[in-house]
């Protein structure tokens, strides 16, 4: 799995036009989930997004984690972050999931989501989205679980 942090100051996701998740200060997550990924991996992305060290302490130093500071948490499924761009001028999605795998384990990282943190929410799995954030730093980081 792939995913895509940005630490925020709010961010929301609107489908035609209605909010369907929001939060303010914390942590905006876009993820794409590739054919080899499983709830394993899932797992130990939920683990990395609420432990990565990426709000400041008393000093300004990142050290502190989604957990920490008690920040809320927006996942938004983009199987474009999966895209192969290494050749030619127009992206490649054979290294996506297929939609039913991308669903099923974006739905399991959403559910464990809610089981062990505060405040989660997220956009809608296959919508047309419209992201909005303001991205505090800004800071943002690719990782890989």
């Amino acid at each position: 799995m792939k995913a895509l942090l940005q630490r925020v100051r709010g961010a929301r996701v609107e489908v035609a036009g209605e909010i369907v998740g929001a939060v303010d200060q914390g942590l905006l997550v876009l993820v794409a989930v590739e054919p080899d990924d499983t709830r394993a991996s899932a797992d130990k992305l939920l683990n990395k997004l609420l432990n990565y060290r990426v709000f400041s302490d008393a000093e300004g130093k990142m050290n502190l984690s989604l957990a920490d500071v008690g920040g809320g948490l927006l996942l938004v499924s983009q199987f474009t972050l999966a895209a192969d761009t290494k050749n030619g001028l127009r992206p490649s999605f054979s290294t996506a999931a297929p939609p039913a795998l991308g669903e099923e384990l974006f739905d399991y990282l959403l559910s464990k989501a809610k089981q062990v943190h505060g405040t989660v929410a997220s956009g809608r799995f296959g919508a047309d989205m419209q992201v909005h954030l303001v991205n505090d730093g800004p800071v943002t980081f690719l990782l890989q679980a």
